[in-house]
């Protein structure tokens, strides 16, 4: 791809995005980046944190920088797949007199949905959820019903509260393109989030791209031209992942019980395409795909208990991957 005027204007984009973007929110850079990603190489992404750490308010912002429908779902255990879907009302048509059944659409039906504590609906919910993240549709009323495009699952989970929570199936998991680890702000960022918080001026945030220049960067993304060395790379540190390969290193087979499958290569490899485009950068390289690899593969690996009982987290597992497997 040779449009010098149109990566100056993804670029330019990204810069006005996360201008809007600061307004609002303090630090999170990396986590609006990837989001950013997320958004032009058309994925969900899973932010999980500690309660405060403004994970709803960075969705709701993000939202408002953009030309889309908005809708927010609180999950709760009580909450049923009719609450997201939509269901059907009897009313009178005032033509005829007669009772008919009118289908009111449900918060699944907005172009950004913002799953709040994701975690916390029972398996019946989050299958209709999942139909929604895998085929941008919805059943509902004994018909399928196609979602307006660009349509994006931004969910939000608490790490550390797991009473009345229901772990996500591995199925819906994979549907995530990044699993995002927002942490605490710095000191100084602490400080300008406190100091400006607490005081009357409120900020108002302005639209920068519509649905269709969204699509049509989406579109521009997969066209984006990559060298086998990078595809090579990535494929690689997938199947590195999975302990039943025969090439598979020791500590692989040691703390590794299920590893990542095809779509993880699949995401790293259009994370990589978004991040260079987002970047001003024609082609991407093996950086992009390193710098991806965590927010891919960490909810894409499951550990063995001995991983568990010696403390290792998978985000170690994969630094450990980064060192073994090079482009």
């Amino acid at each position: 791809m040779d449009d010098i005027a149109t990566l100056k204007r993804i670029a330019d984009a990204r810069t006005l995005l996360k201008k809007q973007i600061g307004r609002v929110i303090i630090g999170q850079e990396e986590v609006v980046d990837h989001l950013l990603i997320a958004l032009l190489a058309r994925g969900h992404a899973l932010l999980v944190g500690v309660p405060g750490l403004a994970k709803t308010l960075l969705i709701r912002t993000l939202s408002d920088s953009l030309d889309l429908s908005f809708s927010r779902i609180q999950f709760t255990p009580d909450l049923m797949p009719t609450d997201i879907t939509g269901t059907e009302v009897i009313e009178e048509n005032r033509d005829t007199g007669r009772k008919e059944f009118r289908f009111i659409p449900g918060p699944l039906f907005a172009q950004v949905v913002l799953a709040d504590e994701i975690n916390r609906t029972p398996p019946k919910t989050q299958a209709a959820l999942l139909q929604a993240m895998a085929e941008h549709e919805v059943s509902a009323a004994g018909q399928t019903m196609r979602l307006k495009e660009p349509f994006f699952v931004l969910a939000t989970q608490n790490p550390i509260e797991q009473e009345g929570t229901y772990p996500l199936p591995e199925a819906q998991l994979d549907r995530f393109m990044f699993n995002l680890r927002v942490e605490y702000p710095t000191l100084d960022e602490e400080r300008t989030i406190v100091s400006s918080t607490t005081g009357g001026k409120r900020e108002e945030i302005e639209s920068i791209l519509t649905g269709q220049e969204i699509e049509e960067l989406q579109e521009l993304v997969r066209r984006v031209p990559i060298s086998d060395t990078v595809l090579d790379y990535a494929v690689q540190l997938v199947r590195a992942t999975r302990p039943e390969n025969g090439a598979t290193h020791e500590f692989v087979r040691d703390w590794i019980r299920w590893g990542a499958g095809p779509r993880a290569g699949q995401y790293l490899i259009l994370g990589a395409k978004a991040r260079a485009v987002l970047e001003g950068r024609p082609t991407p390289d093996a950086e992009d795909v390193t710098a991806l690899a965590k927010p891919v593969l960490r909810h894409r690996i499951v550990r063995t208990f001995r991983a568990e009982a010696d403390g290792v987290d998978t985000d170690a597992i994969i630094e450990k991957l980064l060192d073994t497997v090079k482009p």
